[in-house]
């Protein structure tokens, strides 16, 4: 269940309250347009802007009737202008008050959740800093490979999160347009200056184009930015669930006093903020995958987008800017075993150190396949035997004759595989 606390300032950009807030915005800065090219009277516009007001649950009742929630809006605010609402909407369509309204709403709700993700990346650079020479086991496709660190994971999700955040700018950039073009975006009952007055008052851009409404490549790219950004929190989410299992336990969730971990385990502590995540990643993508539908319209429109529009919009917006909250703090808080991590590492009994073992071979003149064929040997030695991998190979004599013990200390040696740490900080910008 998402937190309430957490959520209120992205919801309420979503809430009837605000999204009626920006169209009556939209339609007095159309009037003031208008006014200006000569076609509202002085007192006219003073009228509007003096008395033009709405309520919402008058707006939804009209609605009810005429099942047309711009008229409905319109017919609450002439109630209150009088005569001359007659001056409101001119030469406008529905379309034209519901994407350049909708613009504002995803810039609002995508300025907030920049700044949840800039927080994040934040708190990455912090912790990688604190861990950049934590050691531990590299994994590849779950098995051990050779040494890393701590901090050279943090700083690999710092990296993609940094990106994530350029094209969040980018996706931001692209809907910050608004249009107000009329019924097939022609301008035909309405100047283009009005259009390019009231996208400036907003902080939009005015469209260069647009049918009866924006069109939604534009929306599509926004909703896949946000499926792509939670794609990238599942990926840490998975990590910490991986780390937290009990055969690993390198890293877990900070369980918070009189948390409970199971109704009939006592013993457990689950990753349930990173399982959390990975869930709700799903929505994101499949929200992405319906936004991409809503491309390809009829003609100059249709409304097949605008239902799903109402549902995918808000729900993603929340959702994303809830994982990010949730992984800040997931995070910041990660409890970390550096103990256990080095325990783990030994786990193999040197076998780790093999490719290390193999290239000092080749350096020495013995072809690869000959050197492949002396490490595995060994290595397959130590799986059954269950002895150290430097015993074994000083206990093989061809290998003997081409690596002596003193440079196999060296090679053995983590801080050796590990020289390039501050090298690879340099390179994403945390040194």
């Amino acid at each position: 269940m998402i937190d309430r606390y957490t959520l209120p300032e992205i919801a309420e950009i979503w809430a009837d309250e605000n999204r009626f807030s920006i169209w009556l915005q939209i339609e007095i800065l159309a009037c003031e347009a208008q006014h200006e090219l000569g076609h509202i009277p002085d007192s006219a516009l003073n009228n509007i802007k003096s008395k033009a007001k709405f309520e919402v649950q008058r707006i939804l009742e009209i609605e009810e009737e005429v099942k047309h929630d711009v008229i409905a809006f319109l017919t609450n605010v002439a109630e209150h202008v009088g005569d001359d609402a007659r001056y409101i909407h001119y030469g406008m369509t529905s379309s034209d008050v519901l994407d350049t309204a909708l613009a504002v709403q995803m810039v609002q709700a995508g300025e907030l959740i920049r700044g949840a993700l800039q927080e994040l990346i934040a708190v990455l650079k912090d912790r990688a800093q604190e861990t950049k020479h934590m050691v531990m086991i590299g994994r590849s496709h779950g098995v051990h490979a050779e040494p890393i660190t701590f901090g050279i994971k943090l700083a690999v999700w710092y990296d993609e999160m940094r990106r994530q955040l350029q094209r969040l700018n980018d996706a931001i950039a692209n809907v910050r347009v608004g249009q107000i073009s009329g019924a097939v975006g022609t301008y035909d009952h309405i100047s283009p200056q009005v259009q390019e007055y009231v996208c400036n008052k907003l902080g939009l851009t005015s469209a260069r184009i647009s049918t009866q409404i924006l069109q939604r490549d534009r929306h599509a790219h926004y909703v896949n930015t946000l499926a792509l950004i939670g794609a990238s929190l599942e990926k840490i989410s998975t990590e910490i669930r991986h780390l937290q299992r009990t055969e690993v336990l390198e890293a877990s969730e900070y369980f918070t006093k009189g948390q409970k971990g199971s109704s009939a385990m006592p013993h457990k502590k689950n990753p349930i903020i990173s399982e959390r995540i990975s869930g709700m990643a799903r929505l994101l993508r499949g929200n992405a995958l319906a936004a991409l539908e809503n491309v390809p319209l009829w003609h100059e429109r249709d409304i097949s987008h605008s239902s799903v529009e109402r549902v995918i919009l808000p729900d993603s917006t929340i959702i994303l800017y809830y994982m990010l909250k949730k992984t800040i703090g997931l995070i910041a808080h990660l409890e970390l075993y550096p103990e256990r991590m080095l325990d783990n590492i030994e786990m193999t009994k040197g076998l780790i150190f093999s490719q290390a073992i193999l290239l000092a071979l080749t350096s020495k003149g013995v072809s690869r396949e000959d050197a492949y064929r002396l490490v595995q040997r060994n290595a397959m030695r130590v799986w059954k035997e269950r002895i150290q991998f430097q015993t074994a190979l000083e206990e093989d004599h061809e290998l003997a004759r081409k690596i002596n013990s003193e440079e196999l200390n060296e090679i053995f040696n983590l801080e050796n595989r590990l020289k390039h740490v501050n090298y690879i900080f340099k390179q994403v910008g945390l040194d």
